[in-house]
């Protein structure tokens, strides 16, 4: 079953509260997003690690419920 995006932008304000969310479905379909996210959370990271953060946030969702997520992170 497909993530709602209002459950993706759940997780995603849990893990990053002070965030600006931009939530966008690619596909119409509930299982493809793109996700902007700007967060002080992620000064002084590596892309890489800003991208596990999120990751790790989505608390194993990925590939399950959520078939795919285009990231684009931000510090804030």
């Amino acid at each position: 079953m497909p993530m709602p995006a209002d459950d993706l932008q759940t997780h995603l304000r849990d893990a990053f509260p002070d965030a600006v969310i931009t939530i966008e479905d690619l596909a119409g379909d509930g299982d493809h997003y793109r996700a902007r996210i700007v967060s002080s959370a992620f000064s002084g990271l590596s892309r890489v690690r800003q991208h596990q953060l999120v990751y790790a946030a989505l608390k194993g969702k990925m590939g399950g419920e959520l078939h795919a997520l285009a990231l684009e992170t931000t510090p804030a």
